[in-house]
């Protein structure tokens, strides 16, 4: 990465991303076309909806008849995280018309967003609509396009999780990851790391007592209240 925020820049930033869109958009495409939806249905959920977790909750919901309202209920839950994330993006775009937060709102990813935490790390923790607008865009696209390719050939690939398309974007969130540690000047690396552990001891912990739905949620605020705890006391 480097400090520029432009248009060419954005698509080489995101580029590396979108192998993570790739590989589970059509592990998506292959479940939603094996529960029972067709093609155009498939795409249409991805345009619309376009959060993959939520999209996979919606299918399972879909294919076991349940209420119309338990649907749009758990696929709230599960994406209530980006009220979070939107909030904490907002700041940047301060200036920006209405028309724009909206946009950048609308197609922010939890990729997205990790990818511009990373980049603002290099631009004095400054960014601008246009590079965040082209990075939502590339990967909105990328997911439309990966998910609508694994409905077409869903009755060749079988088992997405056969040809570990199951793991792409788990391996995507450890680049990303690995690139907020190396990059980030403002933070303490060891302040760093023992967040990751405590997160990864939440998650772990939180998976016995809370519904999944509801766990990244619960785990974020419970680890940003400790993260800053932490760096007032110690760092």
């Amino acid at each position: 990465m480097d400090d520029i925020l432009d248009t060419k820049t954005a698509v080489k930033d995101t580029l590396p991303t979108v192998f993570g869109y790739i590989g589970i958009g059509i592990a998506f495409g292959v479940v939603g076309k094996a529960s029972g939806l067709n093609t155009i249905e498939v795409l249409l959920a991805s345009l619309i909806t376009y959060s993959g977790s939520a999209q996979f909750v919606m299918v399972g919901l879909l294919a076991a008849h349940a209420p119309f309202i338990t649907i749009v209920f758990s696929v709230f839950l599960v994406n209530s995280r980006m009220i979070l994330m939107s909030t904490t993006v907002a700041r940047y775009f301060k200036n920006e018309s209405l028309f724009k937060n909206i946009l950048i709102g609308t197609l922010l990813t939890d990729e997205s967003f990790a990818l511009s935490m990373s980049k603002q790390n290099y631009t004095n923790g400054q960014l601008n609509f246009e590079w965040f607008n082209t990075a939502n865009l590339l990967a909105y696209a990328t997911w439309a396009i990966s998910t609508l390719g694994g409905a077409l050939i869903g009755n060749l690939i079988g088992d997405p999780e056969k040809w570990g398309l199951d793991f792409a974007l788990i391996a995507m969130f450890i680049g990303l990851l690995y690139l907020q540690l190396i990059s980030d000047k403002a933070l303490n690396l060891n302040l760093q790391l023992i967040m990751i552990g405590i997160v990864l001891v939440l998650m772990y912990i939180g998976l016995i007592f809370i519904p999944s739905n509801l766990l990244i949620l619960v785990v974020t605020i419970v680890a940003c209240l400790l993260g800053v705890i932490l760096k007032h006391a110690f760092f």
